[in-house]
């Protein structure tokens, strides 16, 4: 979400929050393969990216993010804006049968990118004990994109 990126207040205890500012502001330019990083395989053979942390890196998520079939953004409120989140695990359900097609993947930054079939699925992320859960159609009308906002105070355990 867009506003949401624009709005995000990073706060210097986050080692990587200048990072991400920059990447955050940079509009224009290619991404450069090197900056992405690696795309996993979960044993239901889904392919997921997460990350995020960096310039580069927060920059080449942004382009790449809304090419896969679902995407998700997390962050933490702070006062009346948001920090990203990371070290958030994801779960990722097919809503009509119930089958687990991501279990506890953790995302290493505030972007994730997952490679999941056309349907309608149940997300499930947990930042520090406290699990949100959205709903997905992918497919439906382009790619599924979610963003998970948890109130302030909720990773202050992991800074």
């Amino acid at each position: 979400m867009t506003t949401l990126r624009h709005s995000i207040a990073q706060r210097t205890a986050r080692p990587f929050a200048v990072a991400l500012l920059l990447g955050m502001g940079a509009l224009t330019g290619a991404a450069h393969a090197g900056t992405l990083p690696p795309v996993r395989t979960a044993p239901t053979g889904v392919e997921y990216i997460s990350g995020g942390v960096g310039s580069d890196e927060a920059h080449a998520m942004e382009q790449v993010t809304p090419k896969w079939p679902a995407s998700f953004e997390f962050a933490v409120k702070s006062g009346d804006k948001a920090d990203f989140a990371a070290n958030v695990h994801v779960t990722v359900q097919d809503a009509r049968t119930g089958a687990t097609v991501l279990h506890n993947v953790k995302a290493d930054g505030p972007f994730m990118a997952a490679k999941l079939a056309p349907g309608v699925y149940r997300v499930t992320a947990s930042l520090d004990g406290k699990a949100l859960q959205r709903q997905i159609d992918v497919g439906a009308k382009g790619p599924a994109h979610a963003v998970f906002v948890w109130p302030a105070g909720t990773d202050m355990a992991s800074n």
